[in-house]
């Protein structure tokens, strides 16, 4: 199976420990994919929100083929998750669409019959899941499902026209769940 450019999106406060096991594992210890992410300090956090958004589309999004996002207790709420999202599903001639899956991190509380809170997930995934372009899944660190899931969202790119309707974040969001 062929190795995928991955971009992966998540809250860097909460989550960087699974960030860093995640490309740990994939990128280096097992290369099933080459990392496309943003690293600590590649972009300067005072720069103005659209310029941000711009650097993060053209230089690094514009090179992957498929977005993960590592959904933990409070991803939902980060303006650029949900920016990256919408980034990734569009698809321009300088910047095709890519894939899109969600991997529940550890730390979120799925039930115990395998289920979550569709308002604790970042909005714009849930409703690209809702609609079948993005598939999610529980936290495994076995390589062959890991690059399986990668494969299945490269393929499914376009197949199925996302719905990039949902209105962007200005800021980042506070609270226990979004609303509709």
């Amino acid at each position: 199976m062929q190795r995928h450019k991955v971009f992966v999106s998540y809250h860097h406060a909460n989550d960087q420990h699974y960030r860093n096991l995640f490309e740990g594992l994939f990128a280096n210890h097992y290369d099933i994919m080459v990392s496309k992410s943003v690293q600590i300090g590649e972009i300067d956090s005072n720069l103005n929100a659209e310029t941000i958004r711009q650097k993060i589309r053209d230089e690094y999004l514009r090179d992957s083929t498929v977005t993960v996002v590592l959904i933990g207790t409070q991803t939902w709420q980060r303006k650029h998750v949900d920016w990256e999202i919408g980034s990734c599903i569009r698809d321009t001639r300088l910047n095709p669409r890519s894939g899109l899956l969600g991997i529940f991190l550890p730390s979120y509380p799925i039930t115990s019959d395998n289920k979550f809170n569709p308002y604790t997930i970042p909005p714009r995934l849930y409703k690209i899941w809702e609609k079948g372009f993005a598939k999610l899944y529980n936290w495994n660190t076995n390589p062959h499902i890991v690059q399986s899931w990668i494969h299945e969202a490269f393929l499914n790119r376009d197949k199925v026209i996302p719905d990039n309707s949902f209105s962007s974040f200005v800021d980042n969001r506070t609270g226990d769940r979004w609303y509709e």
